[in-house]
């Protein structure tokens, strides 16, 4: 007699399959760094285990065969009307989903994130990302590159802001729908929910599943009022960051407009010798050069020395003056 697997089954099957799946990503892996060097292997290591997880669903589930975690339970994928094995096209559609779509958001939103980040800091190369992979030789990043470069300053700090949210919002998802399994009782994998497929368990005693479904629902409860948590405390987080930066910039031009009202009003102006400009929150080096707060930090970013004299310091050394008067 078939009945709907509970979730018990599902979690077992999950764990059991990312078991396999994780010896199938390390054996590539593996070989990959004897017959390559550790190089190769770290430029690679994305791409292998993403051909590792395509091999194993596709030696089983488009096949036509159960997974390794699956047989272990006892458990067979079903379509939405839970009377026929899933259509190819179905399937082939839930493996993309599972596996090839999370690698290329990942590493779209990396690439993303580290071009809008490059046209803001220069400093910044390819290599000081290791997480990037292969490098500029990829399509995706060449592409990028040059949707990036038609954007304006605004539209990039808009998108910007966008790929942050995106990072912030992706594992939040994951975690809700999570919590709603534990709750509903199927579709563990958020792939399997898009695509419809859902388990039948034949064999075996029906009530030891729903003997737990209690617990699960309760799990889920839990796990739902966490998530809620931790979203109202990001957002706080946020907010608080937001008000801090705004009253920054508040008391940043309110000192810059008194000392700009007292400079006329003396007939002096002083200058920052970086950026050619009145000075602002003026800063003082160990030699006794003065200059705007962030442009000396900036510099010392760089090189540990001063711009005019030489000399070299630690930049733990600057002195903020706060009350400074020309």
């Amino acid at each position: 007699m078939a009945a709907a697997a509970g979730p018990a089954r599902l979690v077992r099957c999950g764990q059991k399959d990312e078991l396999h799946r994780s010896g199938l990503r390390s054996g590539a892996g593996a070989a990959l760094h004897g017959l390559a060097g550790a190089k190769k292997w770290l430029e690679w290591r994305k791409e292998i285990e993403l051909l590792s997880d395509v091999a194993y669903f596709v030696l089983t589930t488009l096949s036509g065969y159960q997974t390794l975690g699956e047989e272990y339970v006892n458990i067979v994928q079903v379509d939405s009307t839970k009377k026929r094995v899933p259509s190819f096209l179905r399937r082939a559609v839930f493996i993309a989903l599972h596996t090839v779509v999370p690698y290329c958001l990942e590493k779209g939103l990396l690439h993303l994130e580290h071009e809008l980040q490059r046209e803001a800091d220069d400093s910044r190369t390819s290599q000081s990302n290791p997480a990037l992979g292969l490098s500029s030789r990829t399509l995706m990043r060449n592409w990028i590159q040059k949707q990036v470069a038609d954007l304006t300053e605004q539209q990039k700090k808009t998108v910007l802001q966008i790929v942050y949210v995106l990072k912030q919002c992706v594992p939040l998802l994951h975690r809700l729908h999570l919590a709603v399994f534990y709750i509903s009782g199927t579709f563990y994998h958020l792939s399997k929910r898009i695509t419809g497929i859902s388990y039948l368990h034949f064999g075996g005693l029906q009530g030891e599943d729903q003997s737990i479904r209690s617990s699960y629902k309760f799990l889920g409860i839990i796990s739902l009022f966490h998530l809620l948590l931790t979203i109202g405390v990001q957002i706080y987080s946020f907010k608080q960051k937001q008000r801090a930066r705004q009253e920054w910039k508040l008391h940043r031009n309110l000192a810059h407009q008194k000392n700009t009202a007292k400079e006329k009003t003396t007939g002096r102006h002083s200058h920052c010798t970086l950026c050619l400009e009145e000075r602002r929150h003026t800063t003082a080096t160990p030699c006794g050069h003065l200059f705007c707060w962030e442009c000396i930090t900036e510099w010392c970013n760089t090189r540990t020395e001063c711009p005019l004299c030489r000399e070299k310091f630690h930049p733990q050394k600057l002195i903020y003056l706060r009350h400074y008067q020309l």
